[in-house]
């Protein structure tokens, strides 16, 4: 499942409003420790949500509920490709962070574009991040292709996360839409992106597997004195 706003230059509001950089890097990062910088499409943006319901927006609620010490920075812009990302990836770099997760390649698969590219650009964004911070966790999300791709296409596209992940030592969080995609009780009206329901649902199968990282992660920085 993916997006469907066409991929375009300018950055999402979500992205907009949360990027790293400029005066509200510097207000983030008088009022967090650390910064957990979510990189993906109009999932991770909350296409047709208000912008304070998209699922990232969601996981720091339960961050600060957990007592954990992070500022969540919406880095999802919609309709994007994993080379419009690869394009875009010196901006998003810019900023400091201790974890980053990354969705991206739903759009890919939405449009039917070569797994085999995809999976050179997704490689290339892995490698553009852990150079420009190596002492950052990277997670990899999980994103799936739609059915009417066809079998072989679909199982290509699903078996490239493990790989990747495998590859490069990151964690591999589930399907970014598990339990919601074709679920039209959970969907907006365009049948891809979760309602307000659906994307509680998002929020909650992503702090399932990504709490326990985070509490890892400041642990570690804890011991560091960082």
């Amino acid at each position: 499942m993916a997006c469907a706003r066409p991929e375009s230059g300018e950055k999402s509001k979500a992205a907009r409003r949360d990027a790293p950089s400029g005066g509200a890097q510097q207000a983030v990062g008088a009022a967090k420790t650390h910064r957990v910088l979510f990189i993906g499409t109009s999932l991770t943006a909350g296409l047709g949500l208000d912008p304070d319901s998209a699922y990232p927006q969601l996981i720091q609620r339960k961050i600060d509920s957990a007592g954990l010490h992070y500022e969540v920075v919406n880095a999802g812009e919609s309709g994007e490709t994993s080379a419009g990302l690869l394009r875009r990836l010196d901006w998003l770099m810019k900023g400091d962070f201790a974890v980053a997760v990354l969705e991206t390649g739903a759009n890919d698969g939405l449009r039917g574009l070569d797994v085999a590219q995809t999976e050179r650009n997704i490689q290339s964004v892995i490698d553009g991040i852990t150079q420009a911070h190596p002492a950052a966790r990277l997670v990899l999300v999980q994103m799936e292709a739609p059915p009417n791709m066809g079998t072989a296409y679909t199982t290509a596209f699903h078996a490239m996360f493990p790989r990747l992940a495998r590859k490069n030592g990151l964690q591999l969080l589930p399907f970014l839409l598990d339990s919601v995609a074709g679920r039209a009780a959970l969907n907006q009206a365009d049948g891809i992106h979760p309602n307000m329901v659906g994307e509680r649902i998002v929020a909650a199968h992503v702090w399932r597997e990504l709490g326990p990282t985070l509490r890892d992660v400041e642990a570690h920085l804890a011991q560091q004195g960082e």
